[in-house]
């Protein structure tokens, strides 16, 4: 299989994706015996709940110190020492300092959701695939209803994918007031572009939640949070009927890579014009929470 390439927004070039566990994923999505394991194992939400339980065990703080090392984390900006974690799940949902991620200022800006490798699509409707030319998901099946499906046919999407590297709080990309979250349970695929290129329809299969928010400027936004194999919870922090600034921490996932996707009606967004055209390319481009992403039409 290819190497995962993308382009990273602050050192303006492409780069092979480090991939956590890559031996075992190329394995499970590349091999018959993986893809067997797949369907009887790994996908099911029993294993995901045993590998966060694991991951929530004093024994695996050992883990914490060495992948700092290895994926070359700053541990400046941590809001803890990294020694004070208690095991390796609580390190992997970590919050950090306010000033490591500052919110673009400009009050008709979106900003990214959370830290990770981000495709946008302007126009849902002319979209022909995100990792692979002419394959698209069903946003009926994402959403679980076709009226609402109707309704931002010929929106925008941005898609935000976390590896297990990355910080795994996402946030607001909007300011507004947050209705409650719906949870439409579904198996737990991996999300790495690897699954994603042999099929697009995990994104709109996967357990997921939805969050509507109601804005100013951008009317109703969707906001959807995906789980994947090894993600042992979807968290959210923040209070339903309470209005939120833009870049106010909406929840988090526990261990493993997973995604996010941000939903907005027909004309509402004018995304950055370097996600634009990598996205064009079906290239991730790599950027962090808070950073600007796209304004106000």
């Amino acid at each position: 299989m290819d190497d995962v390439i993308y382009y990273d927004r602050y050192r303006e070039e492409t780069c092979v994706e480090k991939i956590y566990g890559d031996a075992a994923l190329r394995w499970t999505y590349g091999s018959l015996a993986g893809r067997l394991s797949l369907n009887l194992l790994v996908k099911r939400a029993l294993f995901s709940r045993w590998y966060g339980w694991r991951m929530n065990q004093p024994a695996t703080k050992a883990k914490i110190l060495p992948f700092i090392r290895e994926y070359g984390l700053d541990a400046g900006e941590f809001e803890r020492n990294a020694d004070d974690f208690a095991n390796f799940n609580e390190f992997f949902y970590r919050k950090l300092k306010p000033e490591a991620r500052p919110i673009d200022a400009n009050p008709a800006s979106v900003v990214f959701p959370a830290d990770g490798r981000h495709l946008c699509v302007p126009d849902i409707s002319r979209c022909d695939g995100l990792f692979v030319k002419g394959e698209m998901f069903s946003l009926e099946k994402l959403l679980g209803e076709s009226s609402r499906a109707a309704r931002y046919a010929d929106g925008s999407l941005l898609l935000s994918r976390l590896c297990p590297v990355d910080y795994h709080r996402f946030h607001f990309p909007v300011s507004g007031t947050p209705g409650p979250t719906k949870l439409i349970n579904g198996p737990l695929y991996s999300v790495n572009p690897i699954a994603l290129c042999r099929n697009i329809q995990i994104l709109a299969t996967n357990k997921r939640c939805i969050t509507e928010i109601d804005t100013e400027l951008f009317g109703t936004v969707l906001l959807l949070e995906i789980g994947a194999t090894c993600v042992g919870s979807i968290c959210q922090t923040y209070s339903a009927g309470t209005d939120v600034s833009k870049g106010t921490e909406k929840g988090y996932f526990s261990f493993g890579g997973s995604s996010t996707i941000v939903i907005f009606e027909p004309n509402r967004i004018r995304f950055d014009q370097d996600l634009v055209e990598n996205s064009r390319q079906r290239r991730e481009l790599f950027a962090r929470v808070g950073d600007h992403m796209g304004t106000a039409c």
